[in-house]
């Protein structure tokens, strides 16, 4: 939690800047949700992720150095610099992006899940996915059809109250995103997304579930973002009140206080921490600003192509 919270607020310092461009969202105060949730699956499994991406790809170990690229629009980014902060890709690792378009990624993972199926792959897909895509027809259809087909697919959603700048009671009739899956036959399970270890209790016992052939899962995950819906965003429908209550449940000193308590952590360790982070933080933006870019007789490679992309992962 601690290198996505530094990577990220590193990365609006950059984009005030002007070194990163195109938009840019951050996930600060939801990385109990991306931690937890990727601590539970296997190197095997599939991960299908949203435009708020940036703390699913660092759990689940693509570089800090190619991530920090992929921002800059360097060629040693995850895509060649081509897409940016919504799209983060690392087929080695099996994370299937980043997706701009708000639910996109619904529909592919019920097609990985299909796939995994009928080639007999023991993997499960992870669908992450917010509460704004909920109110999308993609969300009805990937449930009703992974539910048809019990297809290996956990549906994780990301609830952070606000679809950009609409209250999640706003724009949903039934604001309980756990018992929509009620509808299609699917368990589902709410919990706490601020805290780590129930996200990561929840999605092993789910995650298991579907392996031994249970059909799709879903689970809301409660949490909360602390900036804006993006740098351009004048955060105008919340109040300051509103985010500094749900700062008091903050799951990096949360999950700190745990460690401590527990004797596993202390300041000196702390320290340490944050010394590392800051190191590689470091070593990833100098990275970034000496790579090069794209060369201009690349531009259209992979936009037309009979070959296969590479599937490497990244360095």
């Amino acid at each position: 939690m601690l290198r996505i919270r530094r990577f990220e607020e590193k990365a609006a310092e950059l984009y005030t800047q002007g070194k990163i461009r195109g938009f840019l969202h951050l996930c600060i105060g939801e990385e109990a949700v991306s931690v937890g949730t990727l601590a539970a699956l296997s190197a095997s499994d599939n991960v299908v992720s949203t435009y708020r991406e940036h703390g699913h790809a660092l759990a689940r170990g693509v570089p800090m150095a190619a991530l920090m690229a992929e921002l800059f629009g360097k060629v040693t980014g995850c895509c060649r610099g081509r897409g940016g902060s919504m799209h983060f890709f690392d087929v080695g690792r099996r994370f299937y992006g980043g997706n701009a378009i708000v639910g996109g990624g619904l529909p592919l993972a019920v097609g990985l899940a299909l796939a995994d199926q009928m080639q007999q792959r023991a993997a499960i897909t992870l669908c992450l996915f917010g509460d704004g895509a909920v109110a999308e027809g993609e969300f009805h259809e990937a449930m009703n059809l992974a539910a048809l087909w019990r297809l290996p697919v956990l549906f994780l959603c990301e609830n952070n109250l606000y679809a950009m700048g609409t209250h999640v009671a706003r724009h949903q009739a039934q604001p309980d995103i756990a018992r929509k899956a009620d509808g299609y036959g699917v368990p589902a399970e709410a919990v706490n997304g601020m805290d780590l270890h129930a996200v990561e209790t929840a999605v092993a016992a789910h995650g298991a579930a579907i392996r031994n052939g249970g059909g799709p899962r879903l689970i809301e995950a409660r949490t909360y973002r602390f900036r804006a819906h993006s740098m351009y965003d004048p955060e105008l429908y919340r109040t300051k009140a509103e985010v500094e209550q749900w700062k008091l449940r903050d799951p990096l000193p949360a999950f700190a206080a745990t460690l401590r308590s527990a004797g596993r952590l202390d300041d000196a360790g702390f320290a340490a921490l944050e010394t590392e982070v800051a190191a590689e933080i470091a070593a990833a933006v100098a990275a970034a600003e000496a790579a090069a870019w794209e060369p201009l007789d690349g531009l259209v490679r992979d936009v037309y192509t009979a070959d296969a992309p590479e599937t490497t992962s990244c360095a």
